[in-house]
């Protein structure tokens, strides 16, 4: 059944608004190549558009730049003003743009824990109400929200979640008290950022996708087939509270501690950068973690080359080769007093333990050094170590068995040395993915372990060894710096892709986009790292980018969120707004 000439104009009306939206000012001849209408047909719509007060002339074109073929129709900019907000645990983030998207003001406030629901909600509603004159705008059409937190698909409004703030809940209510010819929308965070990356930043070729949020907190948005899921509660991608491997605990519904958050969150990635010596103040929030990873990749490209892509040893040259440790081995084990640097003991990656400061006991077995967990627990276990720092959380290296082989099972994988001590720790070895993969927790802090004369060979040998060793036992400063940060960012893809294999298990997406200030910081560095250990863990083929847009992907998802809606109530024909 043909459309009713109503109905075909509306169709060919929000055809033109998108083209003037997308492609910015355009003559009547450009949209008529780009629609495919007819002159009359194209010169009418212009005219009904013009006279709505949303389309208006806003220049010339050509080389006359005469006439009515000349002029140049663009959207009214200001027929609506628009706020989008990022609100977060620490404070809220706010900008005012004009109809097609250009940012006029922005203004921000931090809102302490300790603040009040009421003294917050007014710091978060001043700042809107700041950013609004500050435009110039006299009221706003649309208010786009971004927070953490689950979404009700029913109602639209932000569920009480356990750990965040009272006031994110009253905030929207309380914006459309004081703005009451607005339409307020609240969005999960995550699901915007995946909406701005899709739109402008690094998944605009891609309708299948999963963003995985890497800042203060880790979350994940599902785009199947150009529609975002939000699953039948709204809380798709709350990947914070999924069981992994690694950690002391569980999560609980409250708390997603013990969950892939307590592996992958800013604190976490502060406490890991800490446990392997690089220089990091104390680390709260998303840009914190990102200035220690950004710092990490800086430093081991100033080295020479980027982190190898799989658990391992060493940096890779600028043609992606590994370059060669063998002679920097030869020479530390030399040092050291060794003479056998190549015998067949499997190399040991256990960063910052001097060979002068391992208890000189012989050989380990090689059932309790099998791959880099083993090879910590056993120096651990010589030496004595007892509170020196695993890069497990929460687990020590006095919960480790000494003093007799650990079973094979429980010193492979991701979290073998930590799940093979008494004293209350979880065996948590049958979740590790894969029994000879090499393990991704590093080993003993030099620190915590005391001198009592040469290493034994199977636990100093290696890329790790070699660049802590030098003669008289002293540290080489420029190769253990980029040991360091290599093994920041090698124990750092290990964790992502424990949550994102998960993803990829169940979706089979396709392409992951790291989000987010942590994200956008390890780059394609931190990607291709996490690209190659998916290969490793999963048939499916899945293709990893670094986000392009990092923090300010929320504000812009809010942004886009609001300028969609309010174009769909102004667009639209006049007996249907």
């Amino acid at each position: 059944m043909p459309a009713s000439p109503s109905t075909a104009r509306a169709i060919n009306d929000r055809l033109a608004l998108g083209l003037l939206q997308q492609e910015g000012p355009l003559t009547a001849g450009q949209l008529k190549q780009l629609t495919g209408l007819s002159r009359p047909t194209v010169a009418d719509l212009v005219e009904r558009l013009t006279a709505s007060g949303l389309v208006t002339v806003v220049g010339e074109s050509g080389e006359q730049r005469r006439g009515p073929n000349a002029r140049l129709y663009g959207i009214v900019a200001d027929r609506a003003h628009l706020a989008a907000l990022d609100v977060r645990t620490g404070g809220v983030f706010v900008l005012v743009s004009d109809l097609v998207g250009r940012v006029l003001a922005e203004a921000s406030v931090p809102i302490g824990g300790d603040t009040g629901t009421g003294p917050a909600v007014d710091l978060a509603v001043a700042a809107v109400e700041r950013a609004v004159k500050e435009a110039g705008a006299d009221r706003l059409h649309t208010v786009g929200i971004g927070a953490p937190g689950l979404i009700d698909p029913a109602t639209g409004d932000l569920r009480d979640s356990g750990g965040l703030p009272a006031w994110h809940r009253r905030l929207a209510a309380t914006l459309q008290e004081r703005l009451p010819e607005a339409r307020v929308t609240v969005e999960n965070e995550t699901n915007l950022a995946a909406l701005a990356e899709q739109r402008e930043g690094a998944a605009r070729d891609r309708d299948t996708f999963v963003l995985l949020w890497l800042g203060h907190g880790v979350g994940a948005a599902v785009v199947l087939d150009g529609t975002l899921r939000r699953g039948a509660s709204g809380g798709t991608g709350e990947i914070g509270f999924l069981p992994v491997p690694g950690t002391a605990s569980l999560p609980s519904s409250t708390d997603c501690d013990g969950g892939f958050h307590s592996l992958a969150a800013a604190a976490a990635i502060g406490d890991l950068a800490r446990g392997l010596g690089l220089p990091t103040a104390a680390v709260t929030d998303g840009p914190g973690a990102a200035e220690v990873v950004r710092g990490a990749v800086a430093t081991v490209t100033a080295a020479g080359g980027t982190p190898a892509a799989g658990s391992g040893t060493g940096v890779r040259d600028a043609h992606d080769r590994p370059l060669p440790d063998g002679d920097r081995a030869d020479a530390a084990a030399e040092a050291a007093g060794a003479d056998d640097a190549r015998q067949a003991d499997a190399p040991s990656s256990v960063p910052g333990v001097r060979a002068a400061d391992v208890a000189a006991a012989g050989p380990a077995p090689r059932s309790a050094v099998r791959g880099r967990a083993g090879a910590a627990a056993a120096a651990a276990g010589a030496a004595g170590a007892v509170g020196a720092e695993l890069l497990v959380p929460e687990v020590h290296a006095a919960d480790v068995r000494t003093g007799d082989p650990a079973p094979e099972s429980a010193t492979c994988g991701p979290i073998g040395a930590a799940s093979a001590g008494p004293g209350g720790v979880e065996r948590l070895a049958e979740y590790a993915v894969q029994a000879d993969a090499p393990s991704s927790v590093p080993g003993v802090r030099a620190a915590a372990v005391p001198a009592a004369g040469p290493a034994p060979r199977s636990a100093v040998r290696g890329h790790a060894a070699a660049a802590s060793v030098g003669p008289r036992g002293a540290e080489r400063p420029a190769h253990a710096g980029a040991d360091r940060a290599a093994r920041f960012l090698e124990v750092l893809a290990d964790r992502i892709a424990v949550g994102a294999a998960s993803v990829v298990a169940v979706l089979d997406p396709g392409c992951v986009v790291l989000g987010g200030e942590v994200g956008q910081a390890g780059g394609p560095v931190l990607a291709r790292m996490v690209e190659e250990r998916l290969r490793r863990m999963s048939p499916l083929a899945t293709e990893v980018r670094a986000g392009s847009l990092g923090g300010t992907a929320v504000l812009r998802g809010a942004l886009l969120t609001a300028r969609d809606r309010a174009q769909d109530d102004l667009f639209a024909p006049a007996d249907q707004r």
